[in-house]
């Protein structure tokens, strides 16, 4: 098994090796290209803030790992921008995630979450990925974007296309791109038309006041990386602390006897089993040296947010699930300037489901723990393929 089949089936064991022996080691992207993978905290944390990694693709080497390519129109996103670009774009929609913002969001994420939870009845088995993971994040965020009702199920569709390719569908990825670009079209043009009072048509009245402050592409691509990204990291930090949680059923029990407990629980969660593997993959624009690795200019750099959070040399015993753990400066979310926009929103929106689901069912277990959870296939995202439980009253007492 070569060493991107290990990082993939078996990332922890294979982070730690690597960590060991060789914590700046190039190996092949998921194009076969090569890339340099980072793994040791230190370096990580570091190389997140340095300004000689950028985001900017025109800062590659030819022949390098470059990682999804987007039509035009949609790759003019904060993931490919380096400053004074990223500075201004970002600032257009820091304002939608403040911490106050998302406390007004609070109450209706949790009328979303029961009512999803109403669905599943009061006892019986459930993939909780497809029947409350996933859709939770995607009312939130089309909410907040003011994406109509009808074309929530497609988004779904096209976005797991985009994160976990499927092998035998070697063209899925490009139509759900095609087909994401088109919906982001139609759906600025409606919001010209007709504005409502979301994020979205916010930003359509930014760009059509003074075209300076935002183009047509930075418009569409914020709105698509808003969405892809506000659903990806969110669905699967919800499904991971869920299953952090019940195959730990000590912890679980903290949590259900002192609620308080649960946001340090979802930053756990964050830690021990971050949506991400990887952040996204950086440029050297000119050599830079990492554990006494020189990397040469150009070539393209993959920092293990993964290898990072369980690095024993950060973290006293990296792989327990501890809820009374100390999380500070984990980087489940990055480090500095390109520190995730969303990341106020995914910290509620996990925290609410958890409540929600707790409080709903006092008994949830694994329903195949033999079976073992099935990761999705990917070398960046760390998310679940399904999540089967029981669920029902049980014995805790429970309110509603």
């Amino acid at each position: 098994m070569d060493l991107r089949e290990q990082l993939v089936d078996d990332p922890h064991s294979a982070y730690a090796r690597l960590r060991e022996a060789a914590p700046v080691r190039r190996i092949e992207g998921t194009d076969g290209r090569p890339a340099w993978l980072v793994t040791r905290y230190d370096d990580v944390r570091a190389a997140l803030a340095d300004p000689r990694l950028s985001l900017d693709k025109r800062n590659a080497a030819e022949g390098g790992y470059r990682g999804l390519t987007l039509p035009p129109a949609l790759d003019a996103n904060l993931l490919n921008m380096d400053p004074p670009d990223h500075t201004r774009i970002r600032g257009f929609v820091t304002r939608a995630f403040t911490a106050r913002r998302v406390e007004q969001l609070r109450a209706p994420m949790r009328e979303s979450a029961d009512r999803l939870l109403d669905a599943l009845g009061p006892h019986g088995t459930t993939d909780l990925i497809a029947s409350y993971a996933a859709p939770l994040p995607i009312i939130v965020i089309c909410d907040l974007l003011g994406v109509p009702e009808e074309h929530r199920r497609d988004f779904r569709v096209w976005t797991d296309a985009l994160i976990a390719p499927d092998p035998a569908r070697p063209g899925a990825a490009k139509e759900a791109v095609a087909a994401m670009f088109g919906f982001f079209l139609d759906l600025v043009a409606h919001k010209r038309e007709r504005p409502g009072a979301d994020l979205l048509s916010d930003l359509v009245a930014v760009r059509d006041s003074d075209g300076d402050r935002l183009t047509e592409d930075e418009l569409l691509s914020l709105a698509f990386l808003i969405l892809v990204a506000g659903y990806e990291n969110t669905v699967q930090l919800i499904g991971n602390a869920v299953l952090a949680l019940l195959r730990h059923p000590y912890q679980l029990a903290v949590v259900r006897k002192d609620p308080s407990r649960l946001r340090a629980a979802v930053e756990e969660a964050a830690r021990y089993e971050g949506p991400a593997l990887l952040a996204i993959r950086r440029f050297a624009t000119e050599d830079v040296t990492l554990s006494g690795v020189t990397v040469p200019a150009g070539e393209t750099v993959l920092l293990s947010l993964a290898a990072a959070n369980r690095d024993p040399d950060r973290f006293s015993g990296p792989d327990l699930f501890d809820v009374f753990r100390d999380t500070a400066g984990h980087l489940a979310l990055g480090h500095g300037i390109h520190y995730c926009l969303g990341a106020p929103l995914a910290r509620a929106e996990t925290e609410i489901a958890l409540a929600a689901l707790l409080d709903r069912f006092g008994a949830l277990a694994l329903a195949e723990p033999e079976a073992g959870p099935r990761w999705r296939p990917s070398l960046r995202a760390r998310g679940l393929l399904e999540l089967r439980v029981r669920y029902g009253a049980g014995g805790a007492s429970h309110s509603h």
